[in-house]
This record gives C-alpha cells, structure tokens and sequence, in this order.
C-alpha cells in the first residue's frame, strides 16, 4: 500500500470499465476500419479484453479457472495471428491492397 495506506485494492469494476471500454473500442475498429491489418489488430485487443476479465474476476474470486482461460485464449490468439497474418500476406501479394472492400471474393 502506498501513501500510508490511503490507496487501497483497486476495485474489481475498473477492471470491468476498462475490459469493456478496450472490447468497444475492438468493435468499433473492426467494424468501421477498412484496412485487414487494422481489423486484425481489433480482433487481438477484442481478446485481450476478455483475458482481462477472466483474470479479473480470477483474483477477485481467488480461483484460478480464469487464469487457465486466459492461457487457452492466449494459445488461440497465437495461432490466429500466425494463420492471420500468412493469410494477409497472401493477400496483399496477389491483390496489391490491404482494403476490405478491394477483397471481397476468392478469386484472383
């Protein structure tokens, strides 16, 4: 505790607001933004946000369960952004764009 005691735990509804606020705005990004590489990066801090949920209300109920959630979800986010980005890769080889809108059917 810091400044004497004055700062106590920080409450388990920030970590709520916050996880909340971070999946809004994961939403909105992908949603609204044109550019695949932007819309991946919605997709990462969409999941991220729910990892700080599971491990907040992991250390609020002192369980574990949400921390081995966050471990899967983390496991799944790795394997998405390495499949994720071969196929953006791909993409932007044969098409020349990164734009939504300029991919829009599987053929070359």
């Amino acid at each position: 505790m810091g400044l004497n005691g004055l700062i106590g735990p920080v409450p388990l509804s920030w970590y709520l607001m916050l996880s909340a606020i971070l999946f809004t705005l994961g939403v909105a990004g992908f949603l609204l933004r044109k550019n695949l590489i932007t819309v991946f990066m919605s997709i990462e801090l969409m999941l991220n946000a729910v990892n700080l949920t599971f491990v907040a209300f992991s250390r609020h109920y002192k369980q574990v369960d949400g921390q081995i959630f966050t471990f899967f979800v983390m496991v799944v986010a790795a394997a998405e952004a390495a499949v994720g980005l071969a196929i953006i890769l791909t993409v932007f080889k044969n098409r020349s764009t990164l734009l939504v809108d300029d991919v829009d059917s599987l053929r070359l």
